[in-house]
This record gives structure tokens, C-alpha cells and sequence, in this order.
């Protein structure tokens, strides 16, 4: 009886189909992805952990999706304001795939998840934006807009399997062929209301310095009256000192009275015409030794 032979090339070819077998039997997780276990094209197991993991082969497959936060930069696109201003806004979104199962089912791939988060969030952008006008766009209402973005477009995205963490608008710009004619319109708006400012400035102005001249001239009033009244009171102390002091000596006042009348009268070149007997040499007929 002949012996069967044992062929090298059926033994290898049973160690490809072996090997073959054994990689289409497991399969690998990443710490950075989840997994999704399908079956002839229908899921057995979802969201599955990072590891190692067994399948049937050529039966069941695997489909794994990065876990990470992934970032979308969208295209710049044109919205329109408030008051019918177009504006062309840069914007980018992070996110991240939350539901493999739900995500696979809607997008399949990154690239599908990409174009419905890209869709759904320009749709709330341009309503937002509709919203407000270009001032508040740029500046106080940004955040308030962005949150109101990311809150809508996350409900909506919910049912992809995606996960919206943010949104932001990294750039606006004005349409190149409106540019000329905004800047001119702002400036315009702008130089009215410095005109204005500069009105009120010089009207408030006007009434404070009234207000400071009105208060000068009664603080002057009220010093000029003081000073009267004090001027009459030292004029009234002095005439009583004076009184005092005539009443106790009556002839040294007289003759201090006129000494002081001596010099403010008789000075250089003066002359006078008066009579042997007046009064006024009452003293100097005392010094000569004369009498009364």
C-alpha cells in the first residue's frame, strides 16, 4: 500500500490560511478610538472598549473611530447682520464622536461626520449672526453668540452621535467689494457722534462756567460787604480810642493833631498866606515865648 505524500507548498499554504485565520479572528482598540463590532453589516456590539478582542472571521468585522476631540476650520462663508450687512466669517468647531453606533449609521466615515457638522453649524451661525448687528458681533455679544451656537447645534448633532464642545469665530472680515463704502459709513457715524460729544462737551462747559462766575461774583459780594462792615467797625473803634484818648489829654491831642498837620502842610517850597494870629502858629508863637 502507497503512502500518501505530504506536499510543502499544502503545508504552507495551510500555515497562510491558519495565520490568516488566527489575524482575522482578533482585533485591536487603541486607547485613542472606540470600537464597533458588526455582522454581516449589523451591529452585535457597540462602543467597544480599548484591548484586544476576538470576532468570528469573515463573518463579523471591526470599525474603530478616533475617540480624541477633533477640530473642524471651516471655510470662510458670508452671513448676513441685523441691519443687512454682509460679513464674511472664518469659524472652527472642536467635537468628538461619542456614539460610534449612532455615528456609524449616519455619517459612516469622519469625512461624512465632517459635512453634517459642517452644515448644521453654519445654519445656526448665519441665524445667530441674523440676530445682532455688526457692532455687537465684534464686540459685546460674541460669547453670548458663540454659546447660543454651540447649545442649538449640539441638539442637533446628538442624533450623528457626535458631541459638540465648542464652537468659535476665529476671523470676520467685510466683503471685499463692501469694504470702502462701510469704513465710510462708520467713519461717517463715528465723526457725527464725536460732533456731538463735542457739543454737549462745550454746552456743559458753558453752564459750568457760569456756574463758577455766578458763585465768584457772589463770594466777591460777600467779601466786599465783610470788609465794609469790618472797615466801619475798625473806623468806629478807632474814633472811640481817639475820643478816649482826647478826653484825658485834650491839649497833647491838640498838639499831636498839629504836628501831623505841620508836616503834611509845610514842606519843601510851600507857602502860605496867613495872619499873625492864627491858629495854626499857636505853637510856634509858645517856642518863640510869645503869648496867646
Amino acid at each position: 500500500m502507497a503512502q500518501a505524500k505530504f506536499s510543502p507548498v499544502a503545508g504552507v499554504v495551510i500555515l497562510l490560511l491558519l495565520v490568516l485565520g488566527i489575524s482575522q479572528s482578533f482585533y485591536i482598540v487603541d486607547e485613542t478610538e472606540r470600537g464597533l463590532l458588526l455582522q454581516m453589516g449589523d451591529p452585535v456590539k457597540e462602543n467597544v472598549p480599548p484591548g484586544l478582542h476576538f470576532k468570528m472571521p469573515l463573518i463579523q468585522n471591526a470599525v474603530v473611530f478616533d475617540h480624541r476631540i477633533l477640530e473642524y476650520d471651516a471655510r470662510p462663508k458670508e452671513v448676513v447682520t441685523k441691519e443687512k450687512k454682509a460679513l464674511v466669517v472664518d469659524n472652527y468647531a472642536r467635537w468628538r464622536i461619542e456614539e460610534p453606533l449612532a455615528f456609524y449609521r449616519t455619517a459612516r466615515t469622519v469625512e461624512g461626520g465632517i459635512s453634517r457638522l459642517a452644515d448644521i453649524v453654519y445654519s445656526q451661525l448665519r441665524v445667530a449672526l441674523g440676530r445682532h448687528t455688526l457692532n455687537e458681533i465684534v464686540t459685546t455679544k460674541r460669547n453670548e453668540i458663540m454659546r447660543n451656537v454651540s447649545e442649538q447645534a449640539e441638539k442637533e448633532l446628538n442624533r450623528f452621535g457626535i458631541k459638540l464642545i465648542d464652537v468659535r469665530i476665529k476671523r470676520t472680515d467685510l466683503p471685499k467689494e463692501n469694504q470702502k463704502a462701510i469704513f465710510e459709513r462708520m467713519r461717517s457715524e463715528r465723526q457725527q457722534q464725536a460732533r456731538q460729544y463735542r457739543s454737549e462737551g462745550r454746552e456743559r462747559a458753558e453752564e459750568l462756567r457760569a456756574k463758577a462766575e455766578k458763585e465768584r461774583s457772589i463770594m466777591l459780594s460777600e467779601a466786599r460787604r465783610k470788609a465794609q462792615s469790618l472797615r466801619g467797625e475798625g473806623d468806629a473803634n478807632a474814633t472811640a480810642v481817639y475820643a478816649a484818648s482826647y478826653g484825658k489829654a485834650p491839649e497833647f491831642y491838640a498838639f499831636t493833631r498839629s504836628m501831623e498837620l505841620y508836616r503834611q502842610s509845610l514842606g519843601n517850597r510851600t507857602s502860605l498866606l496867613l495872619t499873625p494870629r492864627s491858629e495854626l502858629f499857636q505853637y510856634f508863637r509858645s517856642m518863640e515865648g510869645g503869648t496867646e
